[in-house]
């Protein structure tokens, strides 16, 4: 197993400490958010690449992904759609990124449609990512929160460079089984995403292990060799807790989850 933590429980953080960061608490990757607030957006030039590749490289921590806000779902135009991809592919090849995280947002629509326009976007998308040597991966999440939901999407792309990010938050909220997420999932997955939260009428991050979510059963699910990144959402909820002085703990919690089982 190799851990990750994403940059939406340290928002706006400069990328040398959040580098830093990520080795002395002993991560071996990051999930940066590329929100035009964060240090690391689409909007930013080549010499800015090059710099923040050279931040990571030094520290010895892998760029996981870049976690973008694409919605492929969306109703509407393409363009717009396909555009933002790009932008967002481009970003994520310069970093030597794997992954490029998108949402599906589809909102109220059927779902068939809904499914329809997420899977022809993302195959555009997974041609383009192929040549970038990225994955595009499509997260359980809002109007695709169950991994019954995201494997209909992705069953239909049919590309290697499209898989699945679980968060395992969605399919819970949803009622979804561990087991059930992951028997659909298990042919797309990408990786896991884990957060911890008091209920699902409280979703405000805890530490790893302080909430409920089933997070022992997730990872028993998953084997021992991929990776598993912690999304602290302190973005959304700024009384909570500083992720910095969390993140040893949580990584000693989540190594012995994976002992255990």
């Amino acid at each position: 197993m190799k851990l990750a933590f994403s940059t939406l429980g340290v928002p706006g953080m400069p990328v040398h400490d959040v580098a830093a960061l990520a080795a002395t608490s002993g991560y071996q990757g990051v999930e940066l958010r590329a929100a035009p607030e964060e240090p690391v957006h689409p909007g930013i030039g080549l010499a800015e690449r090059a710099a923040v590749v050279r931040e990571f490289s030094r520290a010895g921590v892998e760029i996981l992904t870049v976690a973008g806000y694409a919605r492929v779902a969306a109703p509407g135009d393409d363009d717009a759609v396909c555009a933002e991809l790009d932008g967002l592919l481009g970003l994520a090849g310069d970093l030597g990124a794997s992954y490029l995280r998108v949402f599906p947002g589809g909102g109220d629509q059927d779902p068939a449609a809904s499914d329809a326009t997420a899977a022809r976007r993302l195959g555009v998308a997974a041609e383009a990512a192929a040549d970038l040597g990225v994955c595009v991966l499509l997260e359980t999440h809002d109007s695709h929160r169950t991994g019954v939901a995201v494997s209909r999407v992705l069953g239909t792309v049919g590309h290697r460079h499209a898989g699945a990010l679980w968060d395992v938050l969605h399919p819970w909220l949803d009622h979804e089984p561990p087991a059930t997420t992951h028997a659909a999932l298990a042919p797309y997955l990408g990786y896991v995403q884990v957060k911890d939260v008091a209920s699902a009428d409280d979703l405000a991050p805890l530490p790893l292990g302080g909430g409920v979510l089933p997070l022992a059963e997730c990872l028993a699910l998953t084997g021992d060799g991929g990776w598993v990144c912690w999304e602290y959402e302190k973005r959304w909820h700024p009384g909570a807790a500083e992720l910095p002085g969390l993140l040893i703990a949580g990584r000693e919690h989540l190594e012995s989850l994976r002992r255990t089982h």
